[in-house]
């Protein structure tokens, strides 16, 4: 049995001038190699606790500890142990995508990964020697998430990685993302896209009004909550029609064989829950 890279247990945050807390005793662990989403709206608490998490925010009450020591236990030393990728870039914008990589490589005392394997695995390059502010906002995100990894951290924390990104970049960087995973490595993923969340993570924490509604694996999540049966969409005279049948008795359903028979059926699916729904439903919120 492991021990949770990061152990949360009663965490409270409360901004001077608040009337509510930002974190409102909230308690969770990640596991070694785990992919913990923290999904919920703006507002939520999610920004507060990965501020704590990476030792921008020391004004917190409750006990947490990460990667073995309490969290305040550690000193500069920590950083050479995570790697952070906020949602707003962060660069020397004046060097290029390249010069910022070996910058930031120049900061850590263990090895690193060179730029040019860096820039080639989020797809920057043909944009190596061109200055951050010739790029786009996708193209810096790509940079952020490069920058993250240039030290081959244990423990990554990463808000929204697939802002800005068209498809397919996007699904390219969640395949970088889940190879972290595959070697070993914990990334802690803050987002409100239940897309992203639903595709890289291995279980998600619903956070809404500084508190934890309820974590458990996307699949779990979906299955609870959805409706047992399959929706069977098919054509007629031209015309798409719609028809939602229960599991129970499906295969003995006379309508069910009766499109099937007709070979007029397009698609089958089951009645699954998405994340939106099942947010709305556990949190009784929208995003």
């Amino acid at each position: 049995m492991h021990d949770p890279v990061i152990y949360v247990a009663d965490l409270k945050v409360w901004y001077r001038g608040a009337p509510h807390p930002a974190v409102d005793d909230m308690s969770f662990t990640v596991e070694p190699g785990e992919i913990f989403g923290f999904l919920g709206p703006s507002g939520a608490g999610k920004s507060t606790v990965q501020r704590v998490l990476t030792r921008l925010l020391g004004g917190y009450q409750g006990d947490v500890e990460v990667l073995g020591r309490p969290l305040r236990a550690w000193g500069a030393g920590y950083y050479e142990h995570i790697g952070v990728g906020f949602e707003l870039p962060a660069h020397f914008t004046k060097l290029t995508a390249r010069e910022n990589l070996t910058a930031f490589a120049a900061l850590y005392s263990g090895p690193t990964i060179s730029p040019d394997e860096l820039l080639h695995r989020v797809d920057l390059a043909d944009a190596a020697h061109r200055r951050v502010t010739e790029l786009s906002k996708g193209m810096q995100m790509r940079l952020n998430l490069a920058r993250a990894l240039v030290h081959q951290p244990q423990l990554l924390f990463l808000d929204e990685p697939t802002s800005g990104q068209d498809p397919v970049r996007a699904a390219a960087l969640r395949e970088v993302i889940h190879d972290q995973a595959r070697q070993g490595r914990t990334v802690f993923l803050t987002t409100h896209d239940m897309a992203t969340a639903d595709d890289l993570c291995d279980r998600v924490a619903f956070v809404t009004q500084g508190r934890i509604a309820a974590v458990d694996t996307p699949r779990a999540f979906k299955l609870r909550h959805g409706h047992s049966g399959v929706v069977v969409e098919y054509r007629r005279a031209g015309e798409l029609g719609r028809r939602a049948f229960p599991m129970a008795g499906l295969a003995g359903d006379p309508t069910f064989a009766q499109l099937l028979d007709e070979g007029t059926v397009e698609t089958i699916h089951t009645r699954e829950a998405s994340l939106d729904e099942v947010f709305a439903t556990v949190t009784q919120e929208r995003l």
